[in-house]
C-alpha cells in the first residue's frame, strides 16, 4: 500500500542538495524529471493527488445557491489541469515502462476504452451545446418581438435539446474501476500508478455529471412537468448528475409569455446574461475535452512507442 503523501508536496520536499537561497525555486515541480529523490512517488503524483483533492472537495458543493455558472466553470478548469498533470505522468519513461508490461496490456486496453468513451460524450456534448446556444438566442429574439408561437416553438426545442444532455451521463456509467496487478513488493509504483489514474476517472465522471444536470434540469430550457424526469441517479450508480445551475432557474419561458412589457424588458437583459453563461461554460468544456483527447493520445503513445 503506497504511503499517505503530504499535503503539500513541492513546499515540504527535500532534496539529497538543497538549492542555494539565491537560485529561484522552479514554479512548476511536476517537470522534474529525477529519480534520486528520498522518497518513492514521483512528484507529478503527488501534484496530481493535490488536484484530485481539490476537485474532490469542489464537487461537495450540495446548496443550489452555490451551484453558478462560475462554479461549474472552475470545476471545468480544474478538471482540465487534472488531466494536463496526468498527461505529465504519462510522459515519464519510467511510468511507459511500468505500463508497458504484458501483465497490464488489458488494463491499458481498459482504459483507453473508457477515455474513447469520455471523448464521444464531450464531442456530443459539444455539438449539443451549440444548438442548445442557437436556440436560445432565436428564443430571445422572439420574447423581444413578443412572438408567442415562436417562443413556444424554440420553448419546445430546448427543451428537447435539454433532455438530449441529460441523456448524455448515463453514457459514462460503464466507466468503472480499473484492477490492479498483484504487488510485488511492499511498495509497488504500479499499484500506486493505477489508484491515482482510478481517482481521475472517478473526478472526470463526476464533473461530468455535474455538467450534464446543471443544464438539462435548468428551467431556462426545460418545461416544469419534464423536470422530475432526470433522475439518472436511480438508472446508474456510477453517474450522479447534479442540479441546475442557478443563473439558469432564474428563467421561465413560459411565464414569459403572460409578462407585462417592463417585466418582458428585464428577463431580455436576463436572458442575455444567461447566454453569456452558456458561452462561458461552452468554452470551459470545450478546453477540457481536448484535454481529454491529449491524455488519450498520450495513453496509445504507451503502446507505440
Amino acid at each position: 500500500m503506497a504511503p499517505k503523501m503530504v499535503t503539500s508536496f513541492r513546499r515540504s520536499l527535500s532534496f539529497p542538495n538543497p538549492p542555494s537561497h539565491t537560485s529561484s525555486k522552479p514554479q512548476k515541480t511536476f517537470h522534474v524529471r529525477s529519480t534520486s529523490l528520498p522518497c518513492r512517488s514521483h512528484p507529478i503524483i503527488s501534484q496530481l493527488r493535490d488536484e484530485i483533492a481539490e476537485l474532490n472537495s469542489w464537487s461537495t458543493v450540495s446548496e443550489s445557491g452555490c451551484r453558478t455558472s462560475a462554479w461549474l466553470c472552475d470545476g471545468l478548469c480544474r478538471l482540465k489541469t487534472v488531466h494536463e498533470s496526468l498527461d505529465d505522468l504519462l510522459h515519464l519513461p519510467q511510468t511507459r515502462e511500468s505500463l508497458r508490461g504484458g501483465e497490464y496490456s488489458s488494463l491499458i486496453e481498459k482504459l483507453l476504452e473508457d477515455f474513447l468513451r469520455f471523448v464521444d460524450v464531450y464531442g456530443m456534448f459539444q455539438t449539443l451545446v451549440l444548438r442548445l446556444k442557437e436556440e436560445y438566442s432565436a428564443v430571445q429574439i422572439a420574447v423581444r418581438r413578443k412572438a408567442c408561437e415562436k417562443i413556444a416553438v424554440h420553448s419546445k426545442n430546448l427543451n428537447k435539446i435539454a433532455k438530449e444532455i441529460g441523456k448524455l451521463a448515463p453514457n459514462l456509467a460503464s466507466i468503472g474501476k480499473l484492477s490492479t496487478a498483484p504487488a510485488r513488493a511492499p511498495y509497488d509504483d504500479e499499484a500506486e500508478l493505477i489508484d491515482v489514474i482510478n481517482d481521475v476517472l472517478k473526478v472526470t465522471v463526476s464533473v461530468s455529471g455535474s455538467l450534464f444536470g446543471g443544464l438539462s434540469n435548468s428551467s431556462a430550457f426545460r418545461k416544469p412537468s419534464c423536470m422530475g424526469l432526470m433522475n439518472f441517479g436511480k438508472k446508474t450508480k456510477n453517474v450522479k448528475v447534479e442540479g441546475a445551475i442557478r443563473e439558469f432557474e432564474e428563467i421561465d419561458l413560459e411565464k414569459l409569455r403572460k409578462q407585462a412589457e417592463e417585466e418582458v424588458k428585464m428577463a431580455s437583459k436576463k436572458m442575455h446574461e444567461t447566454e453569456d453563461c452558456i458561452v462561458e461554460i461552452e468554452g470551459c468544456a470545450e478546453r477540457a475535452f481536448r484535454s481529454l483527447i491529449n491524455t488519450r493520445v498520450s495513453l496509445l503513445n504507451v503502446l507505440t512507442q
